[in-house]
């Protein structure tokens, strides 16, 4: 199969048919300028495994391999935040339900002799991966985002993802082999408050992170990207977070309209990181962009819907961070195993950097 190999099917929708243009991986030793189309770039033909894993694809035993030479002192570093946060969300998502279960013990020990627990949960309550069915872009790619005719990864419909007998591009996929490769952190948050004058700002307001910035970050922390690594960027949105009471975070979840700060969405970022083989981007931010996107440009339209690129958010990088300055370094190895849930739209990350 070439670059521009076309697919066999067709997106259908109730307004008609549209051309599908697939790709094979060499599509990605094309410079962004030169993409057909820089907002759409599908892999595989519909429901293959090379579709469901999108730009995961990159993540190559070579590239794996060479990755593993990150590890030099064996710390470790968990990059979860606590399954409880936030307790109040946005958008009508249910806090996290946890119960404990008794259980009869054998040989007549009786009850409590041993424990079960239950979770109940949605996963974008707290640190997790957006999977390519969490987000959709216009079905005509050159519309805007207000459009209300939409599709998801690959061609995918929203009537396929409400289908349950349909698994397309789930987050099985990605859990078959796990993510693991190079990440590297660029401290947003402490690289605001050695500016001068320091950078305040709030995470819960439109403050944007420009891309002449991610640049600035890559030079102070000696960080160069290469193929396949994976993007951290830290806020400080756990702290700000956890200094809120209880009011302040109900009046949060209770905003028609929240603000959070994040990443400037730009087709500078957009190129950079189509260029620079960024195989996944996450942070410690609720939405990794600026939300509401205050221009025509969606991050998560190019993204999720477009590349088929894993979005993090909420990750906890407070550790991280200290771990970084500690040893004088922005680069580590990092695992990361979704659930395993066939049709999944999103999972806790289950994830770690090693150094």
């Amino acid at each position: 199969m070439n670059d521009l190999a076309k697919a066999e099917s067709e997106c259908e929708t109730a307004e008609g048919a549209v051309e599908v243009i697939r790709f094979d991986t060499s599509i990605y030793d094309t410079p962004f300028s030169k993409l057909p189309d820089q907002k759409r770039v599908w892999l595989g033909s519909p429901s293959s495994t090379l579709e469901g894993l999108g730009r995961l694809s990159i993540l190559t035993p070579d590239v794996v391999s060479a990755a593993a030479t990150e590890v030099k002192t064996g710390r470790r570093v968990g990059l979860n935040w606590d399954l409880t946060k936030l307790e109040f969300s946005q958008f009508g998502r249910q806090s996290l339900c946890h119960k404990i279960v008794p259980l009869y013990g054998p040989g007549g020990t009786g009850l409590g002799a041993c424990f079960d627990d239950v979770y109940e949960m949605n996963p974008q309550q707290s640190s997790q991966w957006d999977g390519f069915r969490h987000y959709s872009q216009p079905f005509n790619s050159s519309d805007p985002s207000s459009s209300k005719n939409r599709v998801f990864y690959g061609g995918t419909t929203k009537d396929q993802i409400m289908d349950p007998s349909n698994h397309r591009i789930g987050i099985q996929h990605w859990a078959s082999e796990g993510i693991a490769g190079r990440g590297i952190l660029l401290d947003y948050h402490l690289w605001a408050s050695t500016q001068s004058p320091p950078l305040k700002y709030s995470c819960f307001s439109t403050h944007a992170i420009p891309f002449q910035t991610i640049q600035a970050m890559c030079n102070s922390a000696d960080v160069t990207p290469r193929k396949g690594d994976i993007l951290f960027i830290r806020t400080g949105l756990i702290p700000e977070w956890d200094a809120f009471t209880t009011e302040q975070k109900k009046a949060y979840a209770a905003q028609e309209r929240p603000e959070h700060a994040g990443v400037e969405a730009s087709i500078e970022l957009l190129e950079w990181l189509w260029d620079s083989g960024i195989s996944a981007v996450a942070g410690d931010a609720i939405s990794w962009e600026v939300y509401p996107t205050p221009g025509a440009v969606s991050v998560h339209e190019y993204l999720l819907g477009g590349w088929g690129m894993p979005i993090g958010e909420m990750f906890d990088l407070e550790a991280l961070s200290k771990t970084c300055a500690a040893l004088k370094r922005y680069s580590f190895f990092v695992t990361s195993m979704p659930l395993n849930m066939t049709g999944g739209v999103s999972s806790p990350p289950n994830a770690m950097a090693i150094f």
